[in-house]
């Protein structure tokens, strides 16, 4: 009996899946047709989107190998349209060429672009974290305490594995301004920081055992 009552629900579920395809076959046709011209379209997405990284790939190999002093401008324009093209690993690597290789000479270019790379790249925090040190870095010989503090705040008011970082360089910069007190106070957070870098933190205390024994 208890077989008899299975069969009878088993086929009862099937003639239920029969029939529900049956008057649902149009609307289930239309939706895995759709379905497939989306992740088609998804595809060839991708397919568009790495063509082109590798395009731009190409171009700064190209532009750093031919680097030569006397075309500079040449490769000033070429790297800058990198940077545009908001690429998160060779618009970084254009801007740092341009920069250790002394090509950009204005600072108030430097920073428009070091904007463009921070602010329309997808990093990871940790990297886009890195990037705004280098520019704080770039500027700490030039900025006014404001700037330098202005820059480096996404990183020194919250946890980051650059915050010991960017804390030394603004106690290097006070010490060079002979702002003492402000640079110590700098040396003395990394040293009671839980995660302050440790190469780091032995460079502050040699620092304060250095600059500010008595």
């Amino acid at each position: 009996m208890d077989e008899e009552i299975q069969l009878i629900n088993t086929n009862t579920r099937k003639e239920k899946i029969k029939n529900f395809f049956l008057t649902n076959r149009k609307k289930l046709i239309i939706f895995f047709s759709i379905f497939i011209i989306l992740l088609i379209i998804f595809f060839i997405f991708l397919d568009i989107k790495e063509k082109a990284r590798v395009k731009i790939a190409e171009k700064y190999n190209q532009i750093t190998s031919k680097y030569l002093e006397d075309k500079d401008q040449e490769i000033k324009n070429e790297l800058v349209e990198i940077i545009y093209k908001n690429d998160s690993t060779y618009s970084t690597l254009a801007l740092y060429f341009l920069i250790d290789n002394n090509i950009l000479r204005e600072k108030t270019e430097t920073n428009k672009l070091f904007d463009q790379v921070i602010n329309k790249n997808s990093f990871d925090k940790e990297i886009k974290e890195l990037v705004i040190y280098k520019k704080a870095l770039y500027n700490s010989d030039s900025s006014t305490e404001q700037v330098l503090l202005d820059i480096l705040n996404p990183i020194i008011n919250k946890e980051s594995i650059w915050k010991s970082h960017a804390q030394y360089l603004l106690a290097e910069y006070f010490y060079s301004k002979n702002e003492k007190n402000k640079s110590k106070e700098f040396l003395n957070e990394i040293i009671s920081q839980k995660n302050s870098n440790s190469n780091i933190r032995l460079e502050a205390q040699k620092k304060l055992n250095r600059d500010f024994s008595d």
